[in-house]
């Protein structure tokens, strides 16, 4: 038994911590990945002012080794102060979470080096900001945004999502190519509104970006719906080097959690955010929502690619055959806890705990709203 147990052990370290991770390393399921411990939950007073901003939305977040801070991105566009991130610390032990102290906030730039603008200045070049994370080797952000899409008798506004690269201090470097696919249009084709790039992450080597859409594509068949296993989104995969997508892969959504009330009120379930952990690996969130239901189920899963098929060239997974979406294994259901849990946005590993093992936070957005919370989970990873 020692000896299976230590071979478990290295798989998960490989897959979390190597940079030239094998085929081999990068098989491991929730059963052999670990299990998350609660150290502690941190709740952000609701519009809590800071720096002339208030802090809410935050969406997307990301741990920076080096200088010992995270980077959260804000999803606010541009209406209560300019688009944004925030820096921050959280002081936590493997026994506690005491605090988190907010450091700084950066306004996101355009190409020209201005602000973005809200909707009621421009909004075709209103971002919505979801996904936020820091290239360690090249010293910069990249961040996502939504896009718009609105269509309806009085305007038509598309704006395509995409995924940006900046420097700390928030100005525009350059951009992913966005494959023809994920453009915005005004027929049922391409991404759906709020469906998009809401999640990313890069390779332990930084080779590679994984950005994932949140909801299906039109094309691609209908959205999450209450005991609906048919709704399939996809992941696609970038070279950092040349910025261009090199893959795509088919994912399942899980169903709806439980019914709108009413019956035909907003529900959705889709991925709220990915972390890479090798180039055949990654963890993925998936939030389910359902109007009249107080909780979101927020479930964390393994999931594998190995044998997944590409999908680049596939224009509709919901006619397509022969298709092999990613594996996953459940890691963490949030209901285990037996508390309330909000809108979970983002995903982090934190810094390795005095006994070695991986610290894993996890940050939910608000939506500036009253009756949510911006709620701050940080797990120990249990080998």
């Amino acid at each position: 038994m020692k000896k299976i147990r230590f071979f478990l052990l290295a798989i998960a370290a490989a897959a979390i911590t190597s940079c030239a991770s094998t085929r081999k390393a990068t098989t491991a399921t929730a059963n052999n990945f670990g299990r998350l411990r609660l150290i502690g939950q941190q709740i952000i007073p609701h519009n809590m002012p800071f720096k002339g901003t208030v802090i809410g939305g935050l969406s997307g977040i990301d741990y920076d080794v080096s200088g010992q801070q995270y980077y959260m991105i804000c999803d606010d566009r541009s209406e209560l102060a300019p688009a944004r991130f925030y820096t921050a610390k959280l002081y936590f032990t493997a026994q506690s979470f005491d605090s988190i102290r907010f450091t700084n906030v950066t306004n996101l730039l355009q190409k020209d080096g201005s602000t973005y603008p809200g909707a009621k200045v421009n909004p075709a070049l209103t971002p919505d900001p979801e996904a936020l994370r820091y290239n360690a080797k090249k010293g910069c952000l990249v961040w996502s945004s939504e896009g718009e899409r609105i269509v309806n008798t009085k305007d038509t506004i598309l704006t395509n999502p995409g995924v940006y690269e900046i420097s700390p201090d928030g100005h525009y470097l350059d951009s992913f190519a966005l494959p023809p696919a994920f453009r915005m249009q005004a027929t049922d084709n391409g991404p759906r509104r709020n469906g998009a790039f809401e999640g990313l992450g890069f390779t332990p080597d930084y080779r590679y970006t994984f950005v994932s859409l949140e909801e299906p594509r039109y094309e691609d068949g209908p959205r999450a719906d209450v005991g609906d296993t048919t709704a399939i989104t996809r992941i696609i995969k970038f070279d950092n080097n040349t910025r261009q997508p090199v893959a795509q892969y088919a994912y399942r959504l899980e169903p709806v959690a439980h019914p709108a009330i009413p019956a035909n009120a907003f529900k959705v379930n889709g991925i709220s955010d990915i972390m890479v952990l090798s180039e055949h690996q990654l963890l993925s969130i998936e939030r389910s929502f359902s109007s009249g239901v107080k909780d979101c189920t927020v479930k964390v899963f393994i999931v594998n690619i190995d044998q997944a098929t590409d999908v680049s060239r596939i224009n509709s997974l919901k006619t397509a055959t022969g298709v092999k979406p990613v594996t996953k294994s459940l890691l963490f259901d949030f209901a285990t806890l037996g508390k309330y849990i909000d809108n979970i946005e983002g995903v982090t590993f934190g810094p390795v705990l005095p006994n070695g093992h991986k610290s894993l936070v996890f940050v939910a957005d608000n939506n500036f709203s009253a009756a949510e919370e911006s709620q701050f989970f940080v797990f120990e990873l249990v080998p």
